[in-house]
């Protein structure tokens, strides 16, 4: 091959070193090179040299090319005819095997089909293994996601977060790479959310239902409490006929309490478990503690109750007058605290022995306002009664489940003096219809059945009376029987309320005993002083026959005294010392209504001598005594024939007082300062008058008075009568210092006081006439006689 030579065409006068090195460096180096000698030449200052030189060099390049062309070109036209020659072999090779190619294709058509059918049953197959090992690798996941779905639907949500954590961190980061593991991982935290939500979601229904079923969660637990008192109180008849049954041994005793307790325990369970769900909160708070929100969950579920426990303390309605407001709001308060000991019992920290002192607490003070405002209103103790028993059933319950109760026990003390006070009303209201409708007359009993009837109701023990024929007559009247009746009925009514109070016999006896004797100092003695004080009746109609009554009533109080030990059931040492105050009431008002009757008999003495109209200037008397001194003889002899049944000290107390009473006003009459002048004629009256009294008194009307005692009470005056009648003066006079003088109860006062008032009339007589001479005689003479009363007055020691 011929190389033209550059340096044979560089040699000439305008060859240039450097341009040929570069055209050099461009024929043989890279495009970079290139560019870096074009900017080279483009910033140096021989641009146009340069482009001449390359102009140059590429002429002469042209010219080698030219040369070997024309040494080469025999050589190419040899191989040109020797191609032409070649064609027609090639033109026949190439026709045989376009055929042999077609008969190959058909020939491989089916089996390129079968190969092909072959490769997509291969890729079938293989793509067939893939899923199945993918889904095998899937399918428990999917399980898993399918079993917690099913959990969520059917609200098992602890085993449904337990099947999420499993998924979460066990089989979710097997599958990590597949898309739908992906989704489902998106959506765990919302399905812990909402298993969350929906548990709290039940838990807030199990709150309202069991705000709604407090009230029977209550009723079933106030329930059993009853009846587990009741079989206390049964058991010591149980115990007491065991030790008489030698064939119970203590082992079969031991069982017997062991399946009581079993029994009193399967109770509780019964109102823990069976009658309510407690499901919901076990199941949130479990969730809460697997979720770490334990603290969140118990502070919403105290924030919650506290609510309903406000609104379980606070009453519902305005009804105070009915027993079952009250059963209804202790249902309510017991239920709920019933609910809050079993969450305490069965739960760990959800309920805190702390947060249920703080919840009790927080009740107490508001119940015990409840009861104390409510009760106050209430007037009847029936009502009252049932209140109590009510409030002491709630507090054994309550007791029961280890809530301190002391201060609602202390509103018991309370409610007994209202109690009491109540009672004190109904009772007052019954003694005074029975003073009211009784007729004050002796019971007059007919046959043994009557008789009967009234000793089962009093204790009459008269064996005198009992032996006595039908008919026979009481000495009290029906009055007797019924108080009697009624005090029983009082202490019977202050026993309930004393039971299921944790007293001791001792304890409700003198409760019992207290209340007694407050009736009878305080009620049945005013009701009898109302009595006795009353105007409407006659004397013997109410006061003699209230004295019998008080009488028979005070020698019964023994006999209520039993009464009360008997019910109480205090025997021995165990009876209370302090006694009924029933016998001094009874006595006392005995003692009033005698009182009453001497001021009455006096009132009625005082009303006849107000009737007296005598003529103290008459001349003589009539011969016969005044007719209202007649009437007061009558009405006391009436009077004192009623006192039969009375105590004789009392009939004798009043005779004597009346008759005292009747001589000092007859006495008065004639010491009046208002009378002026006494004739001798009235004083002869006034005298038949004393008369009738001093028959009155010799009569003897009411039995048992000393010989002489009550004639007594008309001495002075008949002594005084006598006096001036007698005109005795010298006697009087010449025995008056002697201690056995005639006229020893005359006064020189009290005989100047009438000798002047005769003188005084004798003036009067004879104002406008001539004294005679007798008459003269009879005036030196009573001047005599004053100045020795005046001169016996005088002397020290003498004057009485």
């Amino acid at each position: 091959m011929y190389i033209s030579r550059g340096d044979d065409k560089n040699t000439g006068p305008d060859a240039n070193p450097e341009f040929d090195r570069l055209i050099h460096v461009i024929e043989e180096s890279d495009s970079t090179a290139v560019g870096q000698i074009f900017r080279a030449i483009q910033d140096g200052s021989d641009q146009q040299k340069f482009v001449e030189h390359l102009q140059s060099r590429i002429s002469d390049h042209d010219k080698d090319i030219e040369r070997m062309c024309n040494f080469h070109y025999q050589g190419f036209v040899d191989s040109v005819g020797e191609l032409l020659e070649v064609r027609a072999y090639a033109e026949t090779l190439k026709k045989e095997v376009l055929d042999t190619n077609e008969a190959l294709q058909r020939s491989g058509q089916p089996v390129v089909k079968q190969a092909n059918e072959l490769q997509k049953a291969r890729k079938v197959l293989l793509n067939i293994a893939a899923t199945t090992e993918h889904l095998q690798t899937c399918l428990p996941v999917l399980q898993v996601y399918c079993k917690l779905n099913d959990q969520i639907n059917s609200k098992r949500y602890y085993p449904a977060l337990k099947t999420l954590e499993q998924l979460e961190h066990t089989y979710l980061p097997r599958v990590r790479r597949y898309r739908f593991c992906e989704k489902i991982a998106q959506n765990i935290p919302k399905i812990r959310d909402s298993i969350k939500e929906a548990s709290m979601s039940d838990l807030t229904d199990f709150l309202e239902s069991i705000r709604k079923h407090s009230d029977m969660i209550g009723e079933e637990a106030m329930k059993q409490v009853h009846e587990r008192t009741a079989l206390e109180h049964s058991a010591p008849k149980r115990h007491r006929s065991s030790k008489s049954d030698s064939s119970l041994t203590e082992v079969d005793k031991n069982s017997l309490e062991e399946k009581e307790s079993e029994e009193e325990e399967d109770e509780e369970e019964v109102l823990a478990q069976d009658k309510v769900d407690f499901s919901p909160v076990y199941r949130c708070l479990h969730i809460y503690t697997v979720l770490g929100e334990k603290e969140t969950f118990e502070h919403y579920y105290r924030r919650e109750r506290k609510k309903q426990a406000r609104l379980t303390i606070i009453p519902q309605g305005h009804t105070y007058d009915k027993v079952e407001f009250y059963q209804k709001y202790f249902y309510q308060v017991v239920g709920f605290f019933v609910v809050e000991d079993h969450i305490y019992n069965t739960t760990d920290g959800l309920a805190s022995s702390e947060y249920i002192d703080q919840l009790w607490n927080m009740a107490l003070s508001k119940i015990n306002d409840t009861l104390t405002s409510n009760t106050a209103c209430c007037t009847d103790a029936t009502l009252l009664l049932q209140i109590k028993d009510q409030i002491v059933l709630f507090l054994k319950t309550l007791t029961s489940y280890g809530f301190n109760t002391t201060v609602i026990s202390d509103l018991l003390v309370i409610l007994k003096d209202q109690y009491n006070e109540i009672l004190m009303k109904t009772w007052l209201r019954i003694f005074s219809q029975i003073f009211d409708e009784d007729n004050y007359t002796a019971i007059l009993v007919h046959s043994q059945e009557e008789f009967e009837g009234i000793v089962q109701n009093f204790p009459f023990k008269d064996q005198d009376l009992r032996k006595a024929p039908y008919p026979k007559e009481l000495p009290f009247s029906q009055f007797v029987p019924k108080v009697y009746r009624q005090i029983k009925e009082f202490i019977y009514a202050c026993h309930k309320f004393s039971l299921e109070l944790n007293l001791t016999d001792t304890e409700r006896e003198d409760m019992v005993r207290k209340s007694t004797n407050v009736l009878l100092t305080r009620t049945l003695s005013g009701c009898l002083t109302a009595l006795i004080r009353k105007h409407s009746l006659g004397l013997a109609e109410v006061l003699v026959q209230v004295i019998v009554n008080t009488t028979q009533l005070e020698e019964a109080c023994i006999y209520l005294e039993d009464f009360i030990s008997n019910i109480t059931g205090t025997q021995g040492d165990n009876i209370h010392a302090a006694r009924l105050q029933g016998a001094g009431i009874f006595r006392d008002a005995g003692s009033e209504a005698a009182e009453e009757i001497y001021n009455r008999l006096d009132h009625k003495v005082n009303e006849f001598l107000e009737l007296s109209s005598y003529d103290w200037s008459m001349e003589d008397s009539n011969g016969k005594a005044s007719d209202y001194i007649l009437d007061i003889i009558s009405f006391l002899e009436g009077s004192f024939k009623a006192f039969t049944n009375l105590p004789q000290k009392v009939a004798i107390t009043a005779c004597m007082s009346t008759c005292k009473y009747l001589a000092s006003s007859l006495m008065a009459f004639l010491l009046d300062d208002n009378l002026c002048f006494i004739s001798m004629g009235a004083l002869r009256q006034f005298s038949l008058d004393v008369i009738q009294c001093e028959l009155f008194v010799n009569s003897e009307p009411v039995p048992g008075f000393k010989d002489g005692t009550l004639q007594m009470t008309f001495v002075e005056l008949r002594q005084l009568l006598d006096l001036f009648i007698h005109w005795d003066w010298s006697t009087y006079l010449a025995d008056y210092n002697n201690p056995k003088r005639q006229y020893d109860r005359v006064t020189p006062q009290t005989a100047i006081i009438l000798l002047e008032k005769m003188r005084d009339a004798d003036k009067k007589k004879n104002l406008f006439t001539t004294f005679k001479k007798n008459e003269r005689d009879r005036k030196k003479l009573m001047d005599t006689v004053l100045k020795q009363l005046r001169a016996l007055t005088a002397r020290p020691g003498l004057g009485h």
